[in-house]
């Protein structure tokens, strides 16, 4: 399968796939007699268990660790689930951080009057 096509099927941008192969992390097959990338069906796997993997915000640091895994035969599932772990308290922290940030814009926004006068509760905080 061409670039496009292994693109398309993975649900990933042709510039995405690109970069992919350019830095090791899903190679294609083979390259065509005119030196275009070929794709096959365990590159497609591969296409598509990295893009999930970056759906879920893992870093390529860490996509190209859990690809390691995915074709290690006798992984350990432990390193595997310490990699998700380590990610889901990275979504956790950042949630606390947009939950912090959200109750105190809320408490602005709702101790500006909004009104015609100048005065206001949001730019006194900002400045």
């Amino acid at each position: 399968m061409n670039i496009s096509g292994a693109a398309k099927a993975a649900g990933l941008p042709v510039k995405t796939v690109r970069y992919y192969a350019d830095i090791g992390l899903v190679q294609p097959a083979a390259r065509t007699a005119a030196g275009y990338r070929d794709y096959d069906d365990a590159a497609m796997r591969k296409l598509s268990f990295v893009g999930r993997a970056r759906g879920f915000g893992f870093s390529i640091a860490q996509c190209r660790e859990l690809l390691g895994l995915y074709q290690d035969e006798h992984r350990s599932s432990a390193e595997v689930k310490q990699i998700a772990s380590a990610r889901l308290e990275d979504i956790r922290a950042k949630q606390r951080e947009l939950q912090a940030l959200h109750d105190e814009l809320e408490h602005l926004v709702g101790a500006c009057c909004g009104d015609e006068r100048p005065d206001c509760p949001i730019i006194d905080y900002l400045s």
